[in-house]
């Protein structure tokens, strides 16, 4: 008997397979979502359904496949596709939908991410809690979704439809000659890429790409698709300073989150590309609101303030961006993650986007990135460090204690800030016993020497 509770997180499902789930799993989900769907009083029409490249794809979504149409709902199959691809299905047809993946995760991992019609997303607090309920109920039974005469099945190929939609949000067309390293990681990045920047059916752009890692593999062999890790990004970095190319971008597995190489192979901080990209949306939408998380460097709300627009800051998480970037009708939202949403784009994260903004930002001046960075490149961050703890308020109360004077905030874990204008940021994992950690500074020194206090009381 599966315990949904281990898989069901609150953003998504995502467990290992078989052992955590299987088909049979995926199935009630299937059925579950249905019946939410209906409930909510979701237009009748198909439910979307997508999965990566991971082997265990296929037969995870067409079980899940059964549970919708054993409850009454039409699928449309699109078979293989990122997860912004869902998204833009989701938004262009006003269908609900579910994508098959584990993002970053390794190869053992899947999962579902699902959303309303219009891309709107599923969470914990918004739906994700009833169908964990449902599909549970539906397997301590031991009975199956079933139908007499089950909804129909339709396949559709929407990667065209998708590249050509994203091509009309970023004009790329008259941009300097750039010679760009694409790292997919084996993921969907190598799926996307060739459609969005190279198909022979759309207009030619100044691109020269270089390839890495394109071919379609879920065991990632070459190393993780997930660039958040340091590790992951050497090859790119290599290969960058190698070909003496303009800068170099990395997609994780499922393509929704896109990092920055400059020409240097030096990383372009996730901060840095919310404020640019914020910059560049805030000229077209004066006075528009851009949202941003917690953990993004304090420079992103200066730089949105510069610009005209209204920074709003949110907890972490693809949902809590989404519901406050629907709220207050915002331009742009940015993540510390690489997440990028867009209100073009059904306010939905896609990491193609995001490239696509930053090639037009360094194709449209002649400075190379480096230089163009430096810009909104104000502070010195930590990055995330997790440390594993068992006593996680204890510890968190302890860092608290420890700074009385601070300026604390509560919103997402505790964030401390200091009149010199330093911050950290603490809060627990979900899903594991750990702390994570993120540190910003206004010289390299203080942000060394507050994270290394601060990680000092956290594993003592």
């Amino acid at each position: 008997m599966s315990d949904l509770s281990q898989i069901v997180k609150a953003y998504d499902v995502r467990g290992t397979v078989p052992d955590q789930w299987d088909e049979r799993v995926a199935e009630a989900l299937g059925a579950a979502l249905t019946r939410v769907l209906d409930d909510a009083g979701e237009p009748d029409g198909a439910v979307l359904i997508a999965h990566d490249m991971r082997a265990t794809g296929p037969g995870l979504a067409a079980a899940f496949a059964d549970g919708v149409r054993a409850e009454g709902r039409a699928v449309i199959e699109l078979g293989l596709a990122s997860t912004d691809m869902l998204y833009y299905a989701s938004g262009a047809l006003g269908l609900p939908g579910a994508m098959f993946t584990a993002s970053h995760n390794p190869a053992q991992y899947n999962g579902i991410k699902m959303c309303r019609s219009g891309a709107r997303p599923i969470g914990q607090d918004s739906g994700l809690a009833d169908i964990r309920a449902r599909a549970q109920a539906l397997l301590d039974a031991g009975t199956r979704p079933a139908a007499a005469s089950p909804a129909p099945a339709d396949r559709r190929d929407l990667l065209p439809d998708y590249a050509a939609h994203l091509r009309k949000l970023v004009d790329l067309s008259t941009i300097r000659p750039l010679k760009v390293v694409v790292d997919a990681g084996n993921g969907m990045g190598g799926y996307t890429v060739p459609s969005v920047l190279g198909d022979a059916a759309l207009p030619a752009l100044p691109l020269e790409i270089v390839p890495l890692y394109f071919e379609l593999d879920g065991t990632f062999p070459n190393h993780e698709a997930n660039p958040l890790d340091p590790r992951n990004l050497v090859d790119l970095q290599r290969a960058v300073v190698t070909h003496s190319a303009d800068l170099g971008l990395a997609f994780d597995g499922d393509a929704d989150r896109c990092f920055v190489i400059d020409e240097r192979g030096e990383p372009v901080s996730p901060s840095a590309i919310t404020a640019l990209v914020a910059a560049r949306e805030l000229a077209k939408h004066p006075g528009s609101t851009v949202i941003h998380n917690l953990i993004t460097s304090r420079a992103v709300p200066e730089i949105i303030r510069e610009h005209g627009g209204v920074p709003v800051v949110a907890r972490v998480g693809h949902s809590f961006i989404k519901a406050e970037m629907a709220r207050t009708n915002a331009i742009f939202g940015g993540e510390h993650s690489a997440h990028y949403y867009f209100r073009d784009f059904w306010f939905a994260d896609t990491g193609m986007l995001a490239a696509m903004h930053t090639l037009a930002a360094l194709g449209e001046q002649s400075q190379p990135l480096s230089l163009l960075a430096s810009v909104y490149e104000r502070y010195v961050a930590s990055g995330e460090i997790n440390s594993t703890v068992t006593d996680q308020a204890a510890r968190v109360a302890a860092v608290r204690a420890a700074y009385p004077q601070a300026e604390a905030d509560e919103l997402d874990g505790l964030t401390l800030r200091f009149p010199d204008g330093a911050w950290f940021n603490l809060r627990a994992s979900n899903t594991e016993p750990l702390l994570r950690l993120n540190v910003e500074g206004p010289t390299e020194e203080r942000m060394t020497s507050l994270r290394d206090e601060v990680l000092e009381r956290v594993r003592r």
